[in-house]
This record gives C-alpha cells, sequence and structure tokens, in this order.
C-alpha cells in the first residue's frame, strides 16, 4: 500500500515538521512494516508554470516532425512576453494550457534547463510530459495539456501536486484495513495520540424501495449488497488533477472519470467498488455460482471459462463480472467505439463477499486484482453504504450528475463479535504490569467496546476480522504498548538430552548418501494426479490416494506427495536441462498418507503445557506421515579419464544406495526380483528387511521404465531408489556393534552353483548362508555366467565364501565341511547343482 504523505494529513492533524521518515518511525513501532519512503519531486526546482501555446510554426527538414512554438508564460519569465521553445511533440494545439519549466530549472535526475540552441532555433525552456515530471504514467504519452481554467504563469508544482512523499507499506495478511488511507491514518493516529478523521463517517440515506433490483442467490458468500444510481453525467468530464495525481502517487493510473472516482473510494476506504454503465445493464442485478462451463470476457479482454465454485455479477443475459475480483466487458463504462469515457448513467456496486471464495477466485483464474487483494484479507462489512455514498458525492460533484433517490442495501442478519478476556491476560502474555486502565484504553483506540472489570466483554469492530480471542487482543495491546520496551529475559532451558537415536540414523544415511557421491536436494511436498499419471501408476495403488490441502498453492499440485521421487526427478531434469549430465541425488523427508478417517484439529492453548489427550487429539487429526529416503542417478556414475573409460550409472548402483543406507542401521537386506511402478519390470528390486523375525518390505531401487522416462522428460536409462525409514529402524535389533577383527587367518572356498534362470540369486545366497553356519564371515557374489556351456535356461552363479573362527585357525577340512554343508542346502532348496561335478 502507497500512503502519500499529503493525503494522509487529510484525516490526522500530523506536526507540520513530521517527515516522511518520522512517520515511518511511529508506523513501524506500531507494528506495521514501512519498505521505503519515496522523495516524489526530490531536487525539483522552479520556475515550473502554467503556459499556453500561442504559435505553432512547423520545421522542415529534419528526420522527425519538430515544432517551434511560442508560449505565453505571463510574468513568470520576468519580461511577460511570449517564450520561444523547440518541441518534437504533437498532441497539443494552438490555445492549449501546458506545462513549461523556463530556464535556470532543475528536474527530477538533476536535469537543469538552459536556454540552448538547437533545429536551427533557440529553446527557452521546455513543454513537458509527465515522465519529464517524474509523475509515473498516467497512460497517455506525450506533453501534459491542462483543463482550460487553469490561470496563466500558475506554479505548476503546487498545481500539479510534485513534491510529496509517498509511504510504501508491505500489509500482512491479517492487517488488511490498512490496504486503505483510512486503516493507515488509524494506525498513524494511534502510534501519535492524535484524533482521526473518520472518512467513512458520512449521511447515507436509508435504504428504500426504489433503488436499483437487486437478487441474492448466495447470501452466505454475498451478506451484503449496495446499489445507487447516478444520472445526467457530463460526458465530457475528466478527473481533475487531484484526484489524478493521488491516484498516480498511490501506484494507479487515472483511466476515465468513474472508473478513477471508484479506485479513488478503494483506496480511501478499503471497500472496492464497481461502476456499470445502467444502459447496458439489462434487468435486475443478481449474485449466484457460475454455471459450470459458462463464459465471461472481463475488463481485461480475457475470455474465462468460469468454474461452478465461482460467484459471478449477473444481469437477465448472464455474467457481467466475476464477483470481487474484475468487472464483464459488457458492461464497462464506454462510449459504442470502445474508448473509456464517462456515460451519462452509472450504477455503482458496493458489496461484501467471502473471503476464501474470492481468494479461490482469483487464483483458479490467475487474475489478482486491486479489489481481490482487499477480499481475500478481509473488508468492513459496515463500509459498504458510506463507500457507496462517497462514490455518489463525487460524481455529483465532479460530473455534474445527480444522485437518484433510490437506495438499494441487501443485508444478511450481522452480530458483531464479542470475545471475553479476563483484564490482566495482556499482562500475563507479556510478562509487563500494564493494568486495567492501558488495556482498555489501547483495546478502545483500535475500534473495540470494551465493558466489564475484572473479566472484559470486548466487542470487535467490523474493520478487524482477525481478532478472534483473548490472545489476539492481547498483542494489540503490546504493539501498541510498544514491543521494544517488553524486557528481554532468557528462558532457564532443562539440560540437554542429546540426539535420538532416530535422529542419529538420519545424519548417518545423509553423511553415507552424501559420501557416496549424492547431493542432497530438497522439494516441496505438494503433488498433483498429472504427475502420478505420468508416473505410471495403476488407479488402485496406494499412492493416489493423496490428502488434498484446503487451501493449496497451486491448483495443479493441490495434495501432499505420497511419494519422495517426483520431486527429486523434477530436481533431476532441471538440472539435466541446465547442462549437468551425471547427476546423483538423494531426499530424505515425510511422505503423507490419508488414515481413512478425519476428525477436526484441536487448537492447542498457549498459556499451559497441553495436556496427554490434547496432544493424542491433534495427533488423530493428522495423516500418517512415514520418513522416508529417496536416490535418483543418471549419466556417468564414474568420469572418464586418462585412467580409462567411465562407468554409467545403473540399476545395480540403486540398489547398492538402498544397501548403503541399510547398512548404517546394521541391517542385511535381501533383494528380489519385483516389478512395481514406476521401475523398468526387468530391471526392479524389491528391497526387505526383518522385522521381528518377518521379512518386510523396505522400499524399491532400479531403472526406470522408458514410458515414465520419457514422460518426465528424464535422461535416458534413468534409476531411482525410495525407501521406508520407519521400517529401518523397526528392523534395528539392540545398539549398532562395531565389527570384531580377529587375528585368527581366514579361509576363502569358491563355489559355483548352476541354477534354474529364475530362481533369484538372493536364494541362493541365503540357502548358503544358513548351510554354512557360524563360521561363514562373509559372502559374495562375483560372477553371473549364461551359455551353452551349462545349459539352455540355467545360469551359473560364483559365490566367495570367506570362513573364520574367533578362537583358532580353522583346518581345510573345517573350511571345506562347512562349504559343503552350504552347498547341500542350495541344493535342496533351489536345486543348484554344483558346476563341474
Amino acid at each position: 500500500m502507497r500512503v502519500p504523505l499529503s493525503w494522509l494529513r487529510e484525516y490526522v492533524d500530523l506536526p507540520a515538521t513530521e517527515t516522511g521518515r518520522d512517520v515511518q518511525a511511529k508506523l513501524v513501532s506500531v507494528g506495521l512494516e514501512v519498505e521505503t519512503v519515496e522523495q516524489i519531486g526530490s531536487g525539483l526546482k522552479g520556475p515550473l508554470v502554467v503556459g499556453q501555446v500561442l504559435t505553432i510554426e512547423e520545421l522542415e527538414g529534419f528526420k522527425k516532425p519538430i515544432r517551434f512554438c511560442t508560449v505565453d508564460v505571463g510574468s513568470a519569465n520576468g519580461t511577460g512576453e511570449p517564450q520561444e521553445i523547440v518541441c518534437g511533440a504533437r498532441n497539443f494545439s494552438v490555445g492549449d494550457k501546458v506545462v513549461v519549466v523556463l530556464p535556470g530549472a532543475v528536474l527530477p535526475g538533476d536535469f537543469a534547463i538552459a536556454a540552448r540552441k538547437t533545429y536551427g532555433k533557440t529553446s527557452h525552456g521546455m513543454i513537458c510530459s509527465t515522465d519529464e515530471l517524474g509523475m509515473g504514467d498516467d497512460g497517455a504519452h506525450g506533453i501534459i495539456v491542462l483543463p482550460p481554467e487553469h490561470e496563466v504563469g500558475t506554479d505548476a508544482i503546487e498545481l500539479l501536486q510534485l513534491v510529496d512523499e509517498v509511504l510504501d507499506i508491505a500489509v500482512t495478511p491479517d492487517r488488511g484495513y490498512c490496504l486503505s488511507m483510512r486503516g493507515v491514518a488509524r494506525e498513524t493516529a494511534i502510534a501519535y495520540g492524535l484524533p482521526l478523521r473518520d472518512p467513512a463517517l458520512l449521511d447515507v440515506p436509508a435504504p428504500n424501495a426504489y433503488g436499483y433490483p437487486v437478487r441474492i442467490s448466495e447470501p452466505s458468500r454475498c451478506d451484503r449488497f449496495t446499489a445507487r444510481t447516478v444520472t445526467g453525467l457530463q460526458p465530457e468530464a475528466r478527473s481533475p488533477i487531484w484526484l489524478q495525481r493521488r491516484l498516480q502517487k498511490a501506484g494507479m493510473r487515472p483511466i476515465s472519470l468513474a472508473v478513477d472516482i471508484t479506485n479513488y473510494v478503494m483506496l480511501e476506504l478499503g471497500q472496492p467498488l464497481h461502476a456499470y454503465d445502467r444502459t447496458r445493464v439489462e434487468g435486475p442485478i443478481g449474485v449466484r455460482r457460475a454455471q459450470q462451463g459458462e463464459k465471461l470476457t472481463t475488463l481485461d479482454g480475457a475470455v474465462r471459462v468460469l468454474d461452478a465454485e465461482d460467484l459471478v455479477i449477473t444481469d437477465d443475459r448472464g455474467p457481467i463480472g466475476l464477483a470481487g475480483v474484475m468487472g464483464g466487458a459488457d458492461t464497462e463504462i464506454a462510449d459504442a467505439d470502445g474508448e473509456s469515457v464517462l456515460t451519462t448513467e452509472v450504477v455503482i456496486e458496493a458489496a461484501h463477499f467471502d473471503a476464501i471464495s474470492i481468494a479461490r477466485t482469483a487464483r483458479r483464474h490467475k487474475l489478482s486484482s486491486e479489489a481481490s487483494k482487499r477480499f481475500e484479507r478481509g473488508v468492513d462489512p459496515q463500509a459498504a453504504a458510506a463507500a457507496a455514498q462517497r462514490t455518489v458525492d463525487l460524481l455529483v460533484l465532479l460530473a455534474g450528475g445527480t444522485a437518484e433517490a433510490g437506495v438499494t442495501e441487501i443485508t444478511a442478519p450481522f452480530a458483531p463479535r464479542t470475545i471475553a478476556m479476563p483484564a490482566d491476560h495482556p499482562d500475563r502474555v507479556a510478562g509487563v504490569d500494564y493494568g486495567r486502565e492501558t488495556v482498555v484504553r489501547r483495546l478502545q483506540q483500535v475500534g473495540c467496546d470494551v465493558y466489564g472489570q475484572d473479566e472484559l466483554i470486548v466487542t470487535v469492530p467490523s474493520w478487524r476480522p482477525d481478532l478472534h480471542e483473548p490472545n489476539d487482543l492481547a498483542e494489540e495491546v503490546i504493539r501498541l504498548e510498544g514491543y521494544e520496551n517488553l524486557p528481554s529475559t532468557l528462558p532457564t532451558p532443562p539440560s540437554g538430552r542429546g540426539l535420538t537415536d532416530r535422529q542419529r540414523l538420519h545424519r548417518r544415511i545423509g553423511r553415507v548418501l552424501a559420501g557416496a557421491g549424492y547431493v542432497e536436494a530438497l522439494s516441496y511436498p505438494f503433488t498433483g494426479d498429472a504427475v502420478l499419471d505420468q508416473l505410471g501408476l495403476e488407479a488402485d495403488d496406494e499412492r493416489r490416494r493423496t490428502v488434498k490441502l484446503v487451501n493449496p498453492l497451486s491448483d495443479e499440485e493441490p495434495a501432499l506427495r505420497t511419494t519422495l521421487l517426483p520431486g527429486l526427478l523434477g530436481a533431476l531434469r532441471r538440472n539435466d536441462g541446465r547442462g549437468s549430465h551425471d547427476l546423483a541425488l538423494f531426499e530424505t523427508g515425510l511422505v503423507f498418507r490419508p488414515t481413512g478417517s478425519w476428525t477436526p484439529a484441536v487448537r492447542l492453548p498457549v498459556d499451559r503445557r497441553p495436556t496427554d489427550e490434547e496432544i493424542a487429539g491433534l495427533d488423530a487429526a493428522l495423516p500418517h506421515q512415514p520418513r522416508r529416503a529417496a536416490v535418483v542417478l543418471a549419466g556417468a556414475r564414474e568420469q572418464a579419464g586418462w585412467w580409462g573409460r567411465g562407468t554409467p550409472a545403473t540399476w545395480a548402483d540403486a540398489v547398492e544406495a538402498a544397501r548403503s543406507i541399510a547398512g548404517e542401521a546394521g541391517v542385511e537386506v535381501v533383494v528380489r526380483a519385483d516389478q512395481h511402478a514406476p521401475w523398468h519390470p526387468g530391471r526392479c528390486a524389491a528391497l526387505y528387511v526383518t522385522v521381528n523375525g518377518e521379512e518386510t518390505l523396505f522400499g524399491h531401487a532400479g531403472e526406470l521404465h522408458p514410458r515414465v522416462i520419457k514422460a518426465l522428460h528424464l535422461p535416458e536409462r534413468t534409476c531411482a531408489a525410495e525407501v521406508e525409514l520407519d521400517v529401518l529402524e523397526q528392523a534395528v535389533d539392540g545398539a549398532l556393534q562395531a565389527p570384531r577383527i580377529s587375528t585368527f587367518p581366514v579361509a576363502t572356498q569358491d563355489v559355483a552353483l548352476v541354477v534354474a534362470e529364475d530362481v533369484p540369486a538372493a536364494q541362493v545366497e541365503r540357502a548358503l548362508r544358513e548351510g554354512a553356519g557360524e563360521l561363514l564371515e562373509s559372502l559374495r557374489l562375483f560372477d553371473v555366467f549364461t551359455g551353452e556351456q551349462i545349459g539352455a535356461g540355467n545360469k551359473s552363479l560364483a559365490y566367495a565364501l570367506r570362513f573364520r573362527a574367533a578362537d583358532r585357525t580353522l583346518t581345510v577340512e573345517e573350511a571345506s565341511a562347512a562349504r559343503d554343508t552350504a552347498v547341500a542346502l542350495a541344493a535342496e532348496r533351489t536345486g543348484a547343482v554344483l558346476r563341474g561335478a
């Protein structure tokens, strides 16, 4: 919100010596974030006056049109003679009143004006445009042409209000009332301890049956609608300079008188308004939900397909406006040629709409307007009638119109919000003894009515929808008394207990993946159906059951993620597109699964520790949130160089990453072939760990399906793994033990077993481990062979078995016996045959 200081002074009698910086400090002290104070017209120096064009001579022989003008500037030049000026603009004529800067003046940007010879003539000054005077964009291009009533020689610096200070305030969502001069003026008056001249205190006529007909079908979304009509407007009327300048300083562009007045009143009172050309409205004005698929052309020229949740303004033809967001082009104030000029009859709308409904509509159509910004933050419902009256008054004053006697005002039942609060509650929250008188005075300053002694009954003003409970009222008292006056006290924390086993495990996993060359990437926890389709998930896949957000950041991702892969794969795709082709990324984080039942979340107290029942109730309202780890790989796993060829990332690297994660917990992983989206059906491994004596699925790893790679625009042969860390924690059997180093030598025995091709190597390995007994130290698969030598449909698995005893040196006979027992059990369970036997 841009607040011109000169405008602010109309509502609060600030000391004449107060600068914008002084006001900024005061507003910051009461909790407003004033980002900058802009010095408009800084360095501007006259003479800058109103002049009248007497003659225009067109100069020939130049690449662009050049005009040699004589301008009457009165006595401002000290001689009273016409001023000779060379100008290249063509939007003015003889007799027009213009703004003239004379030699000796300095324009914004330290641009000094002096007489100079140009295009064969001497120019004694300059005829000015808005850009040259730093006035901002007024929608026009070229020289400023003033209304004819301004006297020649008048000081244009004062006339155009060229010198001012503008405070730029970052208004937080809970302080929507500060998106108006009225709201900022109230905070300024409180900060200075001065009275406020409330611009909304107007005499408003009572509603009657003669106003423009209005029908509201959605009273829950539009609880107030005021309609006023003004006729007999002068079509040639234009916005006066003071009105245009206030809009420009506030960051808005003047358009036409009716539109400028509605924007001006919105900035003044915070109530968005809309003006309709009555001759273009057919029948009563209505407020209803849109029909799915209805279309509306808004004022920006875009044709918008409406949703059934959108609230629209209608007439007998259908939608004529997107309620609280933007009006429709069909009822725009325009002439037959479509040029924005003032019509002769105007219907003024001042309504109050549901904040959430407007916010969702604006986001759905990607259409953020000045009106929607205010409605979605909360608009004073009691200000609608005053805003309509203020608009009527300005149209009558500036356009010569006549206000019709009819006043339409439809209101839903309204009861002020009351809050019960102990008088000493702000004292206990802040740890400061304010006392009842201070608490009551501060609450009255923000507009509350306060009754009671020890127990206060506070009636909240209509413009403060953010005040709901005692802590909100306590915050008002504390901020107005000054956050800087709160004592600084450091709490005494209990002695630390260090990290939990869960935290230590998660940190170790991050370190081991980073040590293996993976880079951590953090992604947003949101997802949508589109990416789940791209992953090739079946309709009944559990990962499609998502937790939907009530207020999502994006309509394309309205749910919480059920897998880490979409975010990681998106990061991999972006980095690959930017030239990094050898990638290995990992992430650890929560996924969210619906529990099947939903209970509303309880609001925990802040003045005491929540009870176990309250915490349990809060937990019951949350979805199941298992923690997972995931990795994605593409390109080369090892770079090529003078030492030899590089190694591409394969599905085996993804499996090894999962093994490394489990290894940090001291847990063995069993790997089995599987088919599970989004992995390639022939290169997908299911990972199992033992939990309470039973094999439990731990995750999946492998190469992604080619269709998934194509749909997500990923590099070829992209691999990934995703595991559930909560399952890993359950598999941990006691504290992690460091490996013992034996002083006795190892005995190595190699075996090559021939099995059918469909027998998993993990099944053979499990049988060998069990058969070898406790003398087996490690077992490693070092070769897989297929060929004619071992027969069709078979494969040879070569294992290296390491045997060692903790208390002695093994004999050859002992090692061979353990090997033979292992081979025998493998043969029994898998049909393995010792190769060469």
